[in-house]
């Protein structure tokens, strides 16, 4: 430190004036790093935070299904993580009137939302759109061919389908107790199955549209015009008239041959439930076909096979419950398809010869 000598000599003031400017600069740094500290500690928190957000925070792809409410959506997110619980974003998602709707894709969400930020980006729309899958069931068919069809769907099993019908989980409100078969019990349409719906969901749902048609037609009131058959013997008669009638025309009269051989105990002698036992058709039921031992053989037993034998159309199942009062017993077909009805035998066999003659 300079001497009072050297204060008041030339250099000493020059050496006081560098002392002073020294203490002032370091008093100016001094109140900058003060006022900066908190700044570079706010942003080391950010930074710190930032990074343990990334690393807890990643995205997550989820895919929604088509049709599903909140609760679905919110369970699936819960699932993945990417929200914590899911009464919440129902909530949410319900005030804020977006409770259905949601587009079928696959959604980028990120882990640890808030309810209020899954909506957002559901409402963002997905990913990719996932295409719901095409499935035609026309009439006529078997449980096992509908099972056929369902494995050519994209990642979809046919043995899984046909295990959901034989362990019962899936039934029709037309299905007897004693009854362990859907056969006939699904409606023929054009379906749409998402890309994520389960065999069993499938069938539910052509079940489902089943008795939806079936309450919609009577089947219900099934006995008072069709000769005392129950709603399930009523599906049984209407898949041997989907497999028997030419035409809609025809329909009706196939089934008031049913209701009146039924009523005198003739056998039906149908060949559409002897295919069934038999495992299908082509080749047409031989003479040694109409032998077998099966409670599907129309030509040995007495009465309706036991369970229907396919899937009957909106024109089936009206003849089964309305059949023509006609008193016919008999029809043969012949090869362009036109069909003749007869009462008594001796007329029929007239009518087999002209069918066999090309009318």
């Amino acid at each position: 430190m300079p001497s009072r000598a050297e204060w008041r000599s030339p250099r000493g003031r020059r050496t006081a004036e560098r002392w002073r400017l020294y203490r002032r600069n370091l008093a100016t740094f001094c109140v900058i790093v003060v006022l900066l500290a908190p700044l570079g500690i706010a942003s080391l928190w950010v930074l710190s935070n930032v990074e343990s957000s990334s690393a807890g925070n990643a995205d997550v792809v989820v895919e929604i299904q088509q049709g599903w409410t909140p609760a679905q959506v919110g369970d699936a997110l819960v699932k993945a993580r990417v929200i914590d619980s899911s009464l919440p974003f129902q909530r949410v998602a319900i005030g804020s009137g977006f409770a259905q709707g949601y587009a079928a894709g696959r959604y980028d969400f990120v882990k640890n939302s808030t309810p209020r930020e899954a909506l957002d980006t559901l409402r963002g729309g997905p990913l990719r759109i996932v295409p719901d899958l095409k499935l035609l069931l026309p009439p006529g068919l078997t449980i096992a061919q509908i099972a056929e069809r369902v494995g050519k769907l994209e990642g979809k099993s046919a043995q899984a389908f046909v295990a959901a019908a034989i362990f019962g989980k899936v039934r029709s409100r037309y299905e007897p107790p004693d009854v362990n078969s859907l056969e006939g019990l699904t409606w023929p349409d054009t379906y749409f199955v998402g890309a994520n719906e389960t065999e069993e969901q499938i069938l539910q749902k052509i079940v489902t549209q089943f008795d939806n048609k079936a309450d919609a037609l009577g089947l219900g009131a099934s006995g008072a015009a069709n000769g005392g058959q129950s709603p399930y013997q009523a599906v049984t008669s209407a898949s041997l008239i989907e497999a028997e009638a030419g035409s809609a025309e025809d329909a009706p009269l196939i089934s008031a041959v049913i209701v009146n051989r039924l009523k005198e105990g003739i056998p039906l002698q149908i060949d559409a439930s002897l295919c069934y036992a038999k495992g299908g058709c082509p080749p047409v039921p031989t003479e040694a076909d109409r032998k077998i031992d099966s409670p599907y053989n129309t030509y040995k037993i007495v009465g309706l096979p036991p369970t229907p034998v396919k899937t009957v159309s909106e024109v089936a199942l009206r003849a089964a419950l309305a059949p023509a009062p006609v008193p016919y017993k008999y029809y043969v077909s012949d090869a362009n398809g036109k069909t003749y009805y007869a009462t008594t035998l001796s007329e029929h066999e007239k009518n087999v010869a002209k069918a066999r003659s090309g009318g």
